[in-house]
């Protein structure tokens, strides 16, 4: 295991990677004009409006605007908050949380242009769904419209074996078995065949079910959190000034709860906490945009933003009151981790009553987090088969019913093996470190074209500067006429 997180730690989420991604965001943040600062109102208009409107007839698209952000949400609003948080803290202290919320601000606009970029550059099938993502703005942008021949297909290799890792090194099943046995007193592994069996019933009806369904849980689902965590927080409101003494003093020189990492250095809490924050955001990671390149929208940019308000819910808002539930209360330093810390800060400051609820949405964080992270994974197998035909349609199914399998799997081996939870997370970071590291590399490579997008949406819809009737909205042709009639 010492093996394990010297490769983690040292080489796939050393500071190379750390110092990329702020780099990234520095750089977005300034180039994009500190967008995700000044347009405040702007931003949470635009996404209340997009959210709870009708979307604009004519607008083309697989998925509304409300169905895209409810299965993205749901991918990234989970087990990350719950789990991840959990063990970031566990491990590198409270001052993990300090650079887990830096990495959301600057996710943000790092969301912005990998959404805006997977829009503009989506494939349009026959039968009017579109899909999207890395590997297409990839592809196109860094082959078609260069012509570039070979870092398109090195970076696109990485991203896509990158991301195949997480298909058997999910941490969803795992998560929500844990949380469920250790509050139920049930077996891990029953926890598991069950969970498997509802996550199978979750995905049979493919992207646009998965879109209704979506709609209709994830919002209840955060609401419940929030508020739930809220209430600890206000009950515990005289701890919160030393609570946050602990996450600003603690960022700069670490006091971690468990061993490893006991009494981490700047770089290990750092590293921590911002591996937590893109496995809970998934802002880099190049996984949300598969989701919003299948929604209805008239410019990439207006997407982009609902990006934006997505990184903004998971980490600024969500994961916060989930840290700070953990440290008001004092679980942090008990000695647990993962999904089991959490449920534990939460019985401390609601009640064994309260365990039990936050455990049963447990579930249903789990159940939305998988079938968006199926939703993803689908979009890759889509681009690599190409073209819809009927050979096409029978590895999507094979797919479909093997999807389930290696996280049930890993359930299995991890109680057969009693590895503790903290173990376990290590895959999960080892599966984000590949992918991220491809996506960023393409989004500064197109940082231009989301800068042109950028002025064009501005110019377009908020009186600033120029409309160039010339300038084309989205990449492909058809799309290009589908938006002139709107």
């Amino acid at each position: 295991m010492a093996l394990m997180e010297k490769i983690v730690w040292e080489y796939l989420w050393g500071m190379p990677l750390v110092l990329t991604i702020l780099f990234i965001g520095i750089f977005f943040t300034v180039t994009s004009g500190f967008f995700q600062f000044r347009f405040i109102p702007h931003i949470f208009k635009t996404s209340l409006g997009r959210l709870f409107g009708k979307d604009t007839e004519g607008e083309e698209g697989t998925l509304s605007s409300l169905e895209a952000l409810s299965i993205a949400a749901g991918a990234t609003v989970g087990v990350g908050n719950i789990g991840g948080v959990a063990t970031a803290i566990a491990v590198g202290g409270p001052g993990a949380v300090f650079w887990l919320i830096v990495a959301g601000i600057l996710g943000q606009v790092i969301k912005m242009a990998e959404v805006s970029l997977a829009v503009y550059f989506r494939n349009t099938q026959e039968d009017g769904h579109t899909y999207g993502g890395p590997t297409y703005y990839i592809s196109k942008g860094l082959g078609k419209e260069r012509g570039w021949n070979v870092i398109p297909k090195v970076l696109a290799f990485i991203f896509i074996f990158g991301f195949g890792v997480g298909f058997f090194l999910t941490m969803q099943n795992y998560t929500v078995s844990e949380a469920v046995a250790t509050t139920f007193d049930m077996n891990m592994i029953v926890v598991s065949v069950v969970y498997t069996v509802l996550l199978y019933l979750m995905i049979s009806g493919g992207l646009p079910s998965l879109g209704k369904i979506a709609s209709k849980i994830v919002p209840f689902m955060i609401l419940f959190y929030l508020a739930s965590g809220l209430f600890v927080i206000i009950k515990n409101a005289a701890v919160l000034p030393h609570a946050f003494g602990m996450i600003i003093g603690g960022a700069f020189n670490g006091s971690a709860a468990l061993g490893g990492f006991a009494g981490a250095a700047f770089s290990q809490v750092i590293k921590i906490g911002m591996s937590r924050a893109v496995y809970s955001n998934e802002a880099g990671w190049g996984s949300s945009p598969m989701i919003h390149a299948s929604a209805k929208t008239d410019h990439p940019i207006r997407q982009g933003i609902l990006g934006i308000f997505e990184v903004f819910l998971d980490t600024i808002v969500i994961c916060t009151i989930t840290s700070l539930v953990i440290i008001v209360t004092g679980e942090w330093s008990s000695g647990l981790s993962g999904a089991e810390l959490t449920l534990s800060a939460f019985e401390t400051g609601i009640g064994s009553f309260g365990r039990i609820i936050l455990a049963s949405g447990v579930l249903l964080f789990g159940i939305t987090t998988s079938s968006g992270l199926y939703a993803q994974i689908e979009v890759l197998v889509r681009y690599l088969l190409g073209e819809e035909n009927r050979k096409n349609k029978i590895i999507l199914d094979i797919y479909k019913w093997s999807y389930p399998l290696p996280g049930l799997l890993l359930v299995v081996v991890a109680v057969v093996n009693e590895m503790p939870g903290t173990a376990v997370w290590l895959f999960a970071d080892m599966s984000t470190a590949l992918p991220i590291f491809a996506n960023l590399l393409s989004l500064l490579l197109l940082s231009g074209t989301f800068i042109k997008l950028l002025k064009d949406y501005k110019a377009r819809y908020l009186g600033i500067g120029e409309v160039d009737p010339e300038f084309r909205v989205f990449y492909d042709q058809e799309d290009i006429n589908k938006a002139s009639n709107l």
